[in-house]
């Protein structure tokens, strides 16, 4: 899967195949690469979860440590660099780049959380759903939505099955298992792309190229893991795309359609902005190969041919690589797909109903005036001047140009009330012209060499000194989520910064009461709260999601909410017990209200887009008189009531 650095002509099938134990090395090193990121990662959390820490809200010291360890990370990367230029040992070389990268990874993430379980963000906000996708998928095998019972999920599961299976493997519940999971992945992708770079570059440059973007990704993606892993992964992989596309090398084709089909089991959007790369680049190899065939002096006849051909070539590559992924994403969006084929009820799934303020402008990350704008801007003028003569600045360009396509059609089409939440795909634009920008930078280090004389010692130290401000950066920029991780209140009822729990700390004892009083396993009860950390730590049912940007299509939230506002205006056992056994989906046998002065209170959520915020809080009161009735067993636990359905 080797990338040349020029233009060449459009390969059609019948060249040479390369040797299969060429294959069979870089397919080695890429399970070497990822089970010392996993080994480097793995010991780094144990390591730094042995220590009693200050929390990092509170005290300076994780954040001093985070830049020691980030600079140690970084002088490994920079001596396997040295090593590479020295021709020693390639094993050698290999091996200190993907304990530099990972381990670069590891402590940025791990040591400002060293003093809590959480992951950014805690149980908060988005982290709130995925942790209990994580949950759903960690307490059974098969695939499941994370919240409604019987229904297929929506929200692609790669990502969260495999943390499940991890969850169950450090015998950790899922909660706890999102750090490490997170932290783990985020590593082991890291250090793939490192290997994917060392393909197509010289090794030295991959190691700048993967650092930055490593970075890169943190900063802007860390909070969102399964997406992350997705960018660090898929710059290089764009690459190997285009090779596939150009070259028809059947390794390269193969592994774009496996990455394809592997982003789509984790996150529909980025997958979205990937195949549409794939298809400009397909169009733009077929222009230029139609142009090229056009040049040249045979038959009018012939060249018609040739046109056809080199179209017939490329769109079969494009097609085939479509139909590997798609069969890799049938892994877990066959069972959704197919309950929309049998015309299963949906409604009120309203996901892609928001529009912040940063989706109705086009992202510019070129134009900040920091070390990221600087970078940026390299990189665009880099991708600029070597479109038409390098690989990777082909491929990153017309991933930029997709990129400003699908935010434009985003915008388009809110004027049909909804968006492609093209906002999302800042963190891709950063990576993108961050990694081309690390291109630039080399570019302008030859300039600087061929006008100065030997200079390189003095740009390698600049180097590292923009690499080492990016990186110590990053806790800062993220402390509203590293500070949300120990301000939440955690599975076990502690809050990390040591001061009083909030009301999350009863749940363990709610959790034993529906245990006690219902006398089933929690994956055989259906729970209406909206308190919706309880399903986050605990693998219950519920009869109703967080939001309806959130919510299953096959639930119907809309219905569900509708229902819900019914119920709540109910004041007698016989009609509260007849009203549940008649609702037409499994009916909750438990409510987790909060206590209030007029009854029973529950805050649910109505979609109100294209308004920001597009979520609008509203709170139900259920009459307690509803629930006196000896098949009800009503308990007041905190600022909490249990009614169980006996």
């Amino acid at each position: 899967m080797t990338v040349a650095d020029t233009r060449r002509p459009i390969a059609v099938p019948g060249g040479p195949a390369r040797p299969r134990t060429v294959h069979l090395r870089a397919v080695g090193l890429l399970i070497g690469a990822v089970v010392t990121a996993a080994v480097v990662a793995s010991v780094g959390l144990f390591v730094i979860g042995r220590v009693e820490w200050p929390a990092f809200n509170s005290s300076n010291v994780t954040g001093a440590l985070t830049t020691a360890g980030q600079a140690v990370a970084i002088a490994i990367l920079v001596i396997a660099a040295v090593l590479y230029r020295m021709s020693r040992s390639p094993l050698l070389v290999h091996l200190l780049g993907w304990v530099g990268i990972s381990g670069f990874t590891t402590v940025t993430l791990a040591m400002p959380l060293g003093a809590t379980r959480l992951y950014l963000f805690g149980i908060s906000v988005d982290q709130q759903f995925r942790t209990e996708y994580l949950t759903r998928l960690t307490d059974t095998h098969g695939l499941a939505d994370m919240t409604y019972r019987g229904l297929a999920p929506y929200y692609p599961a790669g990502w969260f099955w495999l943390g499940g299976r991890y969850a169950n493997a450090v015998s950790e519940p899922a909660w706890a298992a999102f750090k490490p999971w997170s932290i783990i992945t985020l590593a082991v992708a890291a250090t793939i792309a490192l290997a994917l770079w060392s393909r197509m570059i010289r090794t030295d440059r991959a190691i700048a190229v993967t650092l930055a973007t490593a970075a890169l990704t943190i900063y802007y993606a860390g909070p969102e893991p399964y997406a992350a892993v997705l960018i660090m992964v898929g710059a290089p992989m764009l690459v190997t795309i285009l090779h596939g596309l150009r070259s028809g090398s059947v390794p390269a084709l193969v592994a774009g359609g496996l990455f394809l089909g592997v982003s789509a089991t984790f996150y529909t959007l980025f997958t979205g902005l990937f195949a549409l790369s794939a298809v400009l680049m397909a169009l733009w190899l077929i222009v230029d190969g139609v142009r090229s065939a056009t040049n040249t002096a045979v038959p009018t006849q012939e060249i018609r041919r040739r046109r056809l051909r080199i179209a017939l070539v490329i769109a079969t590559r494009l097609i085939g690589m479509g139909v590997l992924s798609g069969l890799v994403a049938l892994l877990v969006w066959a069972p959704y797909l197919a309950a929309r084929v049998r015309s299963e009820p949906a409604s009120g799934g309203t996901a892609e109903h928001y529009l912040p303020s940063g989706g109705a402008t086009l992202p510019v990350p070129m134009l900040q005036l920091n070390l990221i704008g600087l970078l940026c801007a390299i990189g665009l003028v880099w991708i600029l001047m070597r479109l038409s003569t390098r690989t990777v600045a082909l491929a990153l360009g017309v991933t930029t140009v997709a990129l400003y396509l699908f935010c434009l059609l985003s915008m388009a089409v809110t004027a049909i009330g909804t968006t492609l939440l093209a906002f999302r795909l800042e963190p891709v634009l950063a990576v993108v012209l961050g990694a081309a920008g690390v291109f630039g930078v080399v570019e302008l280090a030859r300039l600087a060499v061929g006008r100065f004389g030997d200079v390189r010692t003095g740009v390698v130290v600049v180097a590292l000194i923009g690499a080492i401000g990016l990186s110590q950066g990053i806790p800062s920029h993220l402390s509203g989520e590293i500070t949300t991780a120990y301000t939440d209140t955690d599975g076990d009822g502690v809050r990390a910064d040591k001061r009083p729990p909030g009301a999350e700390s009863y749940f363990p004892r709610v959790d034993d009461l529906i245990r006690q009083q219902t006398g089933r396993a929690r994956d055989d009860t259906v729970v209406l709260t909206a308190d919706y950390g309880f399903l986050s730590i605990y693998p219950y049912w519920g009869f109703q999601g967080l939001t309806s940007h959130y919510a299953n299509p096959l639930a119907e939230f809309d219905k569900r909410a509708a229902t819900i506002e019914r119920w709540s205006t109910i004041t007698t056992p016989q009609a509260m017990i007849a009203a549940l056994d008649a609702s037409p989906w499994q009916p909750p046998s438990v409510f987790l209200f909060r206590y209030s002065a007029d009854g029973y209170a529950l805050r649910l959520a109505a979609d109100v887009y294209p308004n920001d915020p597009n979520v609008k809080r509203y709170t139900v009161t259920f009459a307690a008189a509803a629930f006196a009735d000896p098949r009800f067993t009503v308990t007041e636990v905190g600022p909490f009531v249990l009614v169980v359905r006996r």
